[in-house]
């Protein structure tokens, strides 16, 4: 398949990139920098999604299209911080699919990112795709940026929009950020640690955007989480056991929310998210539970 990324240069993006190439697949890069560093024989094109469509030689040929692009959510939540991650997302998604209207041959698919944010706090609800997006920022924002990816479905283009959980690899990411405090030993639960984290290892995460892209039974929104979503406080046990530390000094939520501000719902927000449509479309885990997933990632750190 030819295929176009935006986004490559992110956590995911770069795993993708990686797993696309040694199946085969013939790839074109959108990035905002020409000197994004690739692996040979993979085309590129600069585009700024906020500033307008994508050029039309890096979708012209395109059988899929995976959207990744956008401005990182885990920053310190402003009033410009917040337009600048809407905007990245929102009418970002609408200028490349408004590009690939212009097209004569439009792509078969378009695999868009979403995030589990769609759901906003839930406290023991367990959230398959059927569930009902929040009013908060990140509800309306998931809501709004997968409303922009659907319009290609009126083009002919079938669309899946894959809401991703707390992704784990230990060099970027959450976990990357958890890291130093859990290896020191002062690691612990958060705000009680009640809350339910939905988690998704690195490699399946790639695999769920590569199967999406090349099976056609796969359309509208998939959560991209494993199966089994655990609370903090196990989350932080089995974390802290893999390490071989204590993980002894809880983080109130009050701290937290000194800390990073609004931003810190992020880390505080309960969702029981379970991948329905994924395993009914036929995807397979390689890691469906949290200890070996994390003794994977770990492995070599």
């Amino acid at each position: 398949m030819n295929i176009t990324i935006s986004g490559a240069s992110g956590l995911v993006g770069r795993r993708l990139l990686k797993n696309l190439v040694n199946v085969g697949h013939t790839l074109h890069v959108l990035s905002r920098h020409s000197g994004t560093n690739l692996p040979p024989n993979v085309k590129l094109s600069v585009w700024d999604p906020v500033k307008g469509h994508p050029p039309e030689e890096s979708l012209r040929d395109a059988d899929a299209v995976i959207h990744l692009a956008g401005e990182p959510v885990a920053q310190r939540w402003t009033q410009d911080s917040k337009h600048r991650i809407r905007e990245s997302r929102v009418t970002g998604t609408r200028n490349l699919v408004a590009a690939m209207a212009k097209l004569p041959r439009r792509p078969q698919a378009l695999v868009s990112a979403s995030a589990v944010g769609y759901y906003g706090s839930r406290n023991d609800d367990v959230l398959d795709e059927s569930a009902a997006p929040a009013s908060d920022f990140l509800g309306e924002l998931c809501r709004d940026w997968e409303r922009e990816a659907r319009e290609a479905e009126s083009l002919g283009v079938r669309v899946v929009m894959i809401r991703t959980g707390i992704v784990l690899d230990a060099r970027g990411g959450a976990l990357q950020r958890m890291l130093p405090a859990f290896r020191m030993g002062v690691g612990g639960k958060l705000a009680g640690g009640r809350h339910w984290m939905s988690w998704i290892h690195i490699e399946d995460l790639a695999a769920m955007f590569r199967f999406a892209a090349e099976n056609p039974a796969a359309r509208g929104p998939f959560n991209g989480v494993a199966p089994n979503p655990v609370t903090n406080a196990d989350f932080t046990r089995i974390l802290a056991g893999a390490l071989r530390r204590p993980a002894i000094f809880p983080m109130p939520a009050f701290a937290l929310k000194v800390m990073f501000g609004e931003m810190s719902q992020i880390l505080l927000a309960s969702q029981r998210a379970v991948p329905k449509a994924a395993e009914g479309a036929g995807f397979q885990f390689r890691f469906s539970q949290l200890q070996p997933a994390l003794a994977d990632v770990l492995r070599s750190f």
